[in-house]
């Protein structure tokens, strides 16, 4: 693995969890290849890279050929990975890997506006297509504001800080991320040393509507389904509660150990699950891992494997994500 951009966040106990490695893989989150680049090291006969960025492929200019028609890369979204995995993979996928952190290469560029600490455009669309962060600041109501930055940043202060922004955009609109740190920073207190930046929650709620992310995921995991055989392996990395809530729903739900409902309510019919959990409880990184890289420690990991049982839906409302709709028109 010579030459690798960096070492993904719980490579080693993702490994460790999915061993042995044989067969065709799919890495829905791409990104620096780093994932892909282990489960070929690993033992893997084939991955397929998928990332809706296509600067990712760009820079795996340099390294990919070593690796021949062993990887094979693909523009687009994992919430419709089954779609490729079919034309590539036609007897079904022996795993897939959902990373769901933000890249470190995208939060160094500026220009893609990711970064609260870095000043630039603001923008945030990993695709670099569809409304930018900005289009929301700017032509969102004050209310569609609010949701967001509570229902996907659990921002306590999403009212004051959305009564905020749309006061600012009266007098100039919102073109790059310093303008709305600098909006945030005057909402919220100081922070205490150890604590996160004030626009921390605001930017990554904006980057989850603005790149539909738990629409996505909830889509990628049951498009995982569809394209895993029979003792396939489903691993995802998740980096914050809300998106380890719905992965974790997810696979409690499939492997019909979600929680019952009301005796009281109709009796549903017995679906046979479609995954055995290989981790009960998720996996965090280890002292080694934190002193090597402080990004991770907010990381988990589950695992788990397809059974035979037909491919299904999840329950959304299980799930229990908020349906938002912002003036972009687009569903939240």
């Amino acid at each position: 693995m010579s030459g690798a951009p960096h070492i993904p966040v719980l490579l080693r106990p993702l490994l460790k969890a999915v061993a042995p490695v044989s067969g065709v893989w799919l890495d829905g989150t791409f990104g620096a290849g780093g994932y892909a680049r282990g489960l070929l090291a690993a033992g893997a006969e084939k991955v397929i890279g998928v990332d809706r960025d296509p600067q990712v492929f760009d820079m795996a200019a340099g390294w990919r050929g070593e690796y021949g028609d062993r990887l094979e890369l693909v523009e687009g979204t994992f919430s419709e990975l089954d779609e490729y995995a079919r034309e590539i993979a036609p007897d079904g996928l022996d795993g897939v890997v959902l990373d769901l952190g933000v890249s470190s290469m995208q939060l160094d560029q500026a220009e893609r506006g990711f970064s609260f600490m870095k000043d630039g455009p603001l923008d945030m669309r990993m695709s670099q297509d569809g409304p930018s962060a900005a289009d929301i600041v700017n032509h969102a109501s004050e209310g569609e504001i609010a949701d967001i930055l509570y229902h996907y940043g659990e921002e306590r202060a999403s009212r004051r800080i959305a009564r905020a922004i749309v006061a600012a955009r009266a007098i100039a609109p919102f073109e790059t991320t310093r303008q709305l740190v600098q909006v945030v920073e005057r909402c919220l207190p100081r922070p205490k040393p150890g604590q996160s930046h004030p626009a921390t929650r605001s930017f990554q709620a904006l980057r989850i509507a603005v790149n539909d992310e738990f629409g996505q995921l909830i889509a990628g995991l049951e498009a995982a389904e569809r394209a895993l055989k029979p003792g396939g392996k489903l691993a995802v990395v998740t980096f914050h509660s809300l998106e380890d809530r719905v992965v974790k729903r997810f696979f409690q739900e499939r492997s019909g150990r979600a929680a019952s409902g009301s005796r009281y309510a109709p009796e549903q019919a017995h679906v046979a699950p479609a995954f055995d959990l290989l981790t009960r409880k998720p996996t965090g990184p280890d002292d080694d891992e934190l002193a090597e890289n402080p990004r991770a420690r907010s990381a988990l990991l589950r695992v788990a494997i397809r059974t035979d049982a037909p491919a299904g839906r999840a329950d959304r409302a299980t799930l229990g994500l908020p349906a938002l709709v912002s003036d972009t028109g687009r569903s939240r």
